[in-house]
Formats: C-alpha cells, structure tokens, sequence
C-alpha cells in the first residue's frame, strides 16, 4: 500500500506533466492555426494538397527544429503532411547519429587492429609452398 508521502509526490507529478501538456497544446495551437493562415494547405515536400476534410493530416514543421521560435510571420514554419513530417524527423535523428559519435552509445578509442596488414607476406610465403 503507497504512503501519503509516495501519493502526493506522484499527483504533484501528475500536474506538472498535465500542465506541460497543456502548455505545449495552447502553444501548438496557437502557431498551427497561424500557419494555416498564412500557408497554401500544400505539404511542402510530397505537394498533397489538403482540405477541411483532411487538414488534421497537415502538421506545423519548425525549420530550425525549434519549437519555441514562432516569428509572427511564419518564416520558420513550413506545413507538411504527417508522413513527410515524420520522415524529415528520421533524416535529423540519422543524420545527428552519424555526425555525432557519443550518440551511438559507443565509447572508447577506435579499433586498431589491422586483420590484412600482413597479407602481402602471408601470400609471398604461400607461392615458396
């Protein structure tokens, strides 16, 4: 049975993901309508085209990635339908993973050993056989 301490602890919790949520909602919210404002309902990339029916697809794409640079003219917005949105994500999380080796998780020094550095000889001696 959970102490009153581990309860409040958890639904203090609680409310500050509830709150987060909803502060990210209002501010999604508030520049998705924007953009859909100022932008053609077009994805930028595959060029769907979207209408009332279907608009739920089109999300909001931050250029820079970052979610919290909402200039009131749209420049680092652009729309594009979910998938693509989705694939423009993959791109940067792969790309970030190849330009950056602490993000595989592999540390160390690299490897140093070098299996074929003696091949030329280890042939020489089989051709003498």
């Amino acid at each position: 049975m959970a102490s009153n301490s581990e309860r409040s602890s958890s639904s203090k919790l609680d409310e500050i993901v509830a709150g987060a949520r909803r502060a990210g909602e209002q501010r999604a919210a508030g520049y998705r309508e924007q953009a859909l404002k100022i932008y053609p309902w077009i994805c930028g990339r595959c060029t769907r085209e979207f209408d009332r029916s279907n608009v739920v697809q089109l999300t909001v794409h931050h250029r820079d990635h970052n979610h919290d640079n909402n200039p009131p003219d749209g420049s680092n917005w652009e729309l594009l339908c979910v998938y693509c949105h989705d694939n423009e994500h993959s791109r940067q999380l792969e790309h970030g993973a190849h330009t950056n080796p602490s993000s595989t998780g592999v540390t160390g020094s690299p490897a140093t050993y070098k299996p074929f550095a003696d091949l030329k000889a280890r042939l020489k001696d089989k051709d003498k056989n």
